[in-house]
């Protein structure tokens, strides 16, 4: 079995694939540079046996961090497991040109995606990743990465917001009823998270425009993706599992 890692500066998802490619288990938990290799590989090894699975059963492993001290203590206890641990970066084999001027520049998580979306939705394709910072990443009409948007995340403006405004710290971050709240709490929703949903509207029609590839399918993947797609329609697939298939292809010579 295929053992998945996407330690990301908020959370850390782990997927674990069969032979056919199919995710058997998935786990999500916060991402801390603090934590040893003990203890994520404790945490590991307990999620493994929880859902019926032996350390055993992993028979090849993909890395991919932004967060180089965490991928130093992943990288450690991912090769207690016995297995082949590939970590993925800019330097990773990819049937994938990365048409920008410094690829080496580019996050572990934004290739994954990319070749991830390509695979399954052809190309041209955009992907819009609800982590930390939101991302968009753009496949051309060519199959290239052609670069994308970088911007503050979700939970990033919620904690802002939360830390200056004691009396709306309380407020879940999900869809509200409408757009014009009638409560601060149903307009605090809507300012994050229909404010989400129209940022990326904006930000793919303008892709879009800008590149000649209108019409062309929209995925969104990150912890948010599902609250966020229940405010707009312009997504053509949630893909929650997106990042994790792409860096079984990145290490599978994807």
């Amino acid at each position: 079995m295929f053992l998945a890692v996407d330690a990301g500066n908020s959370q850390t998802t782990i997927g674990l694939f069969d032979g056919s490619g199919i995710v058997r288990a998935r786990w999500r938990c916060q991402s801390d540079p603090r934590e040893t290799t003990d203890q994520l590989w404790l945490r590991l090894d307990g999620y493994l046996r929880l859902r019926g699975f032996a350390p055993e059963d992993v028979s090849a492993i993909g890395l991919a961090s932004v967060v180089p001290a965490l991928e130093r203590s992943w990288h450690r206890a991912l090769t207690r497991l016995g297995a082949e641990v590939t970590v993925i970066g800019p330097s990773s084999e990819s049937t994938m040109e990365v048409a920008l001027p410094h690829p080496e520049t580019l996050g572990a998580d934004r290739i994954a995606n990319a070749v991830a979306a390509r695979a399954a939705y052809g190309a041209p394709v955009l992907v819009v990743d609800f982590g930390t910072a939101t991302n968009i990443d753009v496949v051309d009409a060519e199959g290239r990465f052609a670069g994308g948007v970088i911007s503050p995340g979700l939970m990033l403006s919620a904690e802002a917001i939360f830390a200056r405004a004691a009396k709306l710290a309380d407020v879940a971050v999900e869809c509200p009823p409408r757009v014009v709240g009638t409560t601060s709490e149903e307009a605090l929703q809507s300012g994050l998270v229909v404010g989400a949903a129209a940022e990326a509207e904006g930000l793919v029609t303008r892709i879009q425009a800008e590149l000649g590839i209108e019409g062309c399918p929209v995925v969104a993947t990150g912890g948010l993706a599902r609250t966020v797609s229940m405010a707009t329609d312009c997504f053509t697939a949630i893909d929650p599992d997106l990042t994790l298939r792409g860096i079984m292809r990145l290490a599978l010579n994807g």
